[in-house]
């Protein structure tokens, strides 16, 4: 498909995307806002979001308009604020939470939302095995027994003590929630798996009007329990549109065109050309860098099985030698910071960040050849002529990189430039992407690749560092669970690591102990590196102000800017009219 086709598809679909389904009432422009998806829609007549690979059944429009969470985690404060709840008790041993749901909301149908809605879906994702979406599965694995106390009162009994298991659930930490759907028509479905929801329906305070494979739309209700019972304003614009740009080409020509409210990534040249032509399309930070930190921080991730790198020595040698100022000027386009730490750079883990760093455990941002050539020879390599070389055998790697982003791909260029210049043969791998998360990072499948297998912690640190304990390790070849220890780091100080992060995994949250228990945990994984962090990641999503203001930014912090997770609702209703 050429580059112009596209375009011109994409400009019909938003003028479709104005007009509506048939029969469906035209909406003006100025009260339509228009966000990206990068990706087409599969199967847009099923709303079934409870299977696997179903998060485009919700990206799309459905968890940011119509399908509310219980709670929306703050970034920038580390609080759940509440929504179809107001608030949670958790017991002594954080085995059983009491939550207290808000008073008067009620399904678009007119039926109240009570404690029957929330133990009906626990116990359907609890019943069910072939529901198998991760955050039922992650229910299902976590929850003995869900009660009704009452109808705004419902208590979780867990298998294990989870002082996380609200935000974890029911707060979206990253990206989506466990929702809750209306028992009064779920518990018609003779198999839940099957069952497609169509027509579906929600708490929220828009409905669904069509959705084709590139795009989506949500038209406001007349009326929205939020608006009857006090707790938020109805929000402004009557018409919501999830379209399918085509690529960061043709989204940087429907941004400057004002055909299109809200972006998905961009690369730093491309945003800037499209703020010269037009002044109206802002950024997280008003100047650059512009971009905002992601929760995934990146890293580079080594199996500690295959020699030389089942070596600490030698995994830390690579560590001194990648330059991560260089990864962020070149590769990232400025975009965003080097690690410092396993954990992204917000506000709430700023503690846990801290104490690392004061503990003498943080990466620095620039490299240390020498220090990492140092470590190489003490192991016996001695440099002949481009390489490092020992009994006959040059010291090489090959670096495993998913092809899908070029992101990925240019920041392991630079790495392979890198380790080359210090002595080492370095040479990147790209795979394709499901072969890359199929295979390769799984079952242990590589030396050294790219990716992000810290990711979790956003307001705490146990949820990244318990990917690392020993009770995650299984043999090459065997799938790693859940992604966690694919390193299959397994030595003495892994069990070290492991005894404090278990006993972390208790205690509750905003504990004034956890930060020095961090930086004691910490120091194992700074002496023996089963993954080097590298920079942090960064969303350069861009927003035009034209038609609406009110986008979330640095200077307007009321949460991070992801308009496709379940928190999109916050920013929905933040939007106002342009003057």
């Amino acid at each position: 498909m050429t580059r112009m086709t596209q375009v011109l598809m994409t400009t019909a679909a938003v003028t479709l995307a104005l007009t509506g389904a048939s029969g469906a009432q035209d909406v003006p422009r100025e009260d339509t806002v228009i966000f990206d998806l990068d990706r087409t829609i599969r199967d847009p007549e099923n709303f079934n979001w409870m299977t696997d690979g179903t998060g485009i059944r919700r990206m799309h429009g459905a968890h940011q308009t119509m399908w509310e969470p219980l709670f929306i985690l703050n970034y920038g404060t580390g609080e759940l604020d509440p929504w179809l709840a107001t608030g949670f008790e958790a017991n002594a041993d954080s085995t059983e939470f009491t939550v207290t749901l808000r008073e008067g909301v009620t399904w678009s149908d007119g039926e109240a939302f009570d404690a029957d809605d929330v133990v009906f879906t626990t116990q359907m994702a609890m019943d069910n095995e072939e529901l198998n979406a991760r955050e039922v599965a992650t229910i299902r694995g976590q929850v003995a027994s869900v009660e009704k106390i009452d109808d705004l009162t419902v208590r979780f009994t867990l298998n294990a003590p989870d002082p996380r298991f609200m935000v974890e659930n029911f707060g979206v930490r990253i990206f989506g929630s466990f929702l809750i759907m209306p028992e009064h028509i779920w518990s018609a479905a003779e198999n839940p798996a099957t069952f497609t929801f169509n027509p579906p329906i929600g708490t929220g305070p828009y409905e669904f009007t069509s959705a084709a494979s590139n795009r989506a739309i949500w038209d406001r209700r007349d009326s929205w329990w939020g608006a009857e019972t006090g707790f938020m304003e109805m929000p402004e614009p009557l018409r919501v549109v999830f379209l399918e740009s085509g690529g960061e080409e043709s989204r940087a020509q429907l941004l400057a065109n004002n055909q299109l409210d809200a972006g998905q990534n961009l690369s730093v040249g491309t945003f800037e050309a499209i703020r010269a032509q037009n002044p109206d399309t802002i950024a997280w930070y008003a100047d650059y860098p512009y971009a905002v930190a992601d929760p995934c921080a990146r890293q580079l991730e080594i199996n500690t099985t295959v020699a030389p790198w089942d070596n600490a020595n030698m995994r830390r040698a690579v560590a001194h030698i990648i330059d991560r100022t260089q990864i962020v000027n070149i590769a990232a386009e400025g975009a965003t910071t080097p690690s410092r730490t396993m954990f992204p750079e917000y506000g709430s883990m700023a503690p846990f960040i801290d104490a690392v760093v004061e503990a003498g455990h943080g990466l620095p941002a620039t490299a240390d050849v020498e220090a990492g050539q140092a470590l190489i020879e003490a192991e016996g390599w001695v440099r002949d002529g481009d390489y490092y070389t020992k009994d006959g055998e040059t010291l090489a790697v090959e670096i495993h990189v998913n092809s899908a982003s070029t992101e990925y791909t240019r920041t392991i260029d630079m790495v392979v430039e890198q380790l080359q210049r210090a002595g080492i043969d370095a040479r990147s791998v790209p795979v394709e992407n499901s072969v890359f998360w199929g295979e390769v990072l799984p079952f242990g499948g590589y030396e050294m690749t790219y990716s992000w297998l810290s990711c979790g912690s956003v307001n705490e640190p146990w949820a990244s560092m318990g990917r690392y304990t020993v009770a995650d390790v299984v043999p090459v070849g065997e799938r790693s669970p859940g992604f966690n220890n694919t390193a299959r780091w397994d030595t003495a100080a892994a069990e070290a690591y492991s005894a404090i992060v278990n006993e972390m995994s208790s205690m509750p949250l905003g504990d004034p102990m956890i930060p020095q228990m961090v930086a004691e945990a910490y120091q194992y994984l700074d002496a023996e590196m089963p993954f080097i962090p590298l920079v942090q990641a960064f969303k350069l999503h861009p927003f035009n102000t034209t038609y609406w203001e009110g986008w979330p930014s640095n200077d307007d912090y009321y949460n991070h800017p992801f308009f496709h997770w379940n928190s999109g609702h916050q920013i929905i209703h933040n939007l106002e009219r342009a003057e």
